[in-house]
């Protein structure tokens, strides 16, 4: 196999796969990319066997082939290269020659029969908007569980209908949930059919990467079988093994009795709530939020660090309650609207508060569900 590139395509697509290589791993290959000439393109394969990802560039292809080299070697030594074509050849021994301008470098590979197979992606069954589908990511992803004996709660639910999507992950402690209409979009799953799936959270990282490499208009290609799930955007295909099991019932976790409503600056109350924590308990990082007419105090304290007390004007006309929440739950749903304001619906001291964007027209139905603490 030998080809020229510019260095400038080749560092791109292969940045795009270095969140897909496995670092630590017991099997070799899986550390390597895949770069297949064929035509007047290169394309660039990586995987963990749990997630995949297929890139392209344009190339001049002088003698068609495959091989394997190490993903991150490769990418570290392309990035320090001058801005020019790049020239690599493969040799029997599976070594590639790598040649720009005056640099001449070897990189030991490995052969292509041992690399991965990864499955074909099948008809496809809807095209989605990629800043629609970006956005949801951004805004359920931080809800997702860390702790990777829940490996339901260690990802997305994702619902296709004829109605738009849904999206909603949880760790057991709060719960996103994001639904987005399909009106104009051309989302909707082909057959009328409602297609359900748990996207792990690794592959959704990777969706936002190649979501900021594309065009804001970019539709992504969706399609699924049993076992996969596959996004195209343009040359590039992401696909993603599916997690298994039972998704808790969401919908019973929903709130239908908060009629206690304040409304708060997005910017102020995020302010108070970053202030007041430094001297939350590090381990629970519990505060207390007190919601009272005309205003919501957020107080901490920890016998190791001290103590915090900041207040908030709002119209708030409702009963006197006080809440421990953890000020990280609160503080990312904060960070991840771009809403200038955010309501804040509660039942009482012992019921989950519920906080949504307010202020303006959405597009789109955001819930952010959190359990109070004791404290």
């Amino acid at each position: 196999m030998e080809f020229t590139v510019t260095k400038t395509d080749l560092a791109r697509e292969l940045g795009l796969s270095q969140g897909v290589v496995e670092k630590r791993t017991t099997i070799p290959i899986l550390s390597n990319v895949l770069i297949e000439a064929q035509q007047d393109r290169i394309n660039l394969t990586a995987t963990d066997l749990e997630l995949g990802i297929r890139c392209s560039c344009p190339a001049k292809v002088k003698k068609e082939g495959a091989g394997t080299i190490p993903a991150r070697k490769l990418l570290d030594y392309v990035r320090l290269l001058p801005d020019a074509d790049l020239s690599m050849k493969f040799q029997e021994n599976h070594w590639a020659n790598i040649t720009c301008g005056r640099s001449r470098t070897k990189i030991a590979g490995m052969s292509r029969e041992s690399f991965p197979e990864l499955p074909q992606m099948p008809e496809s069954i809807a095209e989605i908007p990629v800043a629609e589908l970006a956005s949801m990511i951004v805004r359920t992803s931080f809800a997702i569980s860390m702790e990777e004996s829940r490996f339901t709660l260690n990802g997305a639910l994702f619902l296709l209908t004829g109605n738009g999507m849904t999206m909603v992950a949880t760790d057991g402690h709060r719960l996103a949930y994001v639904e987005s209409g399909a009106e104009g979009n051309g989302d909707a799953p082909k057959g009328g059919k409602v297609f359900r799936a748990l996207i792990p959270k690794k592959a959704m990282g990777e969706i936002i990467k190649l979501a900021e490499e594309s065009g804001t208009d970019t539709k992504v290609v969706f399609a699924g079988d049993d076992n996969h799930l596959f996004f195209k955007l343009g040359e590039r295909l992401l696909i993603t093994r599916k997690l298994t099991g039972n998704f808790p019932d969401y919908e019973r976790v929903l709130p239908k009795e908060n009629t206690n409503i304040v409304k708060l600056r997005k910017e102020e109350i995020r302010s108070a709530i970053e202030r007041v924590s430094q001297f939350a308990d590090e381990r629970s990082r519990a505060i207390r939020v007190q919601f009272g007419p005309g205003e919501i105090k957020v107080f901490s304290s920890s016998m190791e660090t001290g103590e915090s007390e900041e207040s908030v004007p709002t119209e708030y006309v409702g009963p006197e309650l006080e809440i421990g929440f953890n000020a990280q739950y609160l503080l990312d749903f904060l960070r991840a609207i771009p809403q200038d304001e955010v309501a804040f619906a509660l039942k009482d001291q012992k019921s989950a508060g519920e906080m949504r964007p307010a202020g303006e027209q959405l597009k789109d139905h955001y819930r952010y569900v959190v359990m109070p603490m004791r404290i």
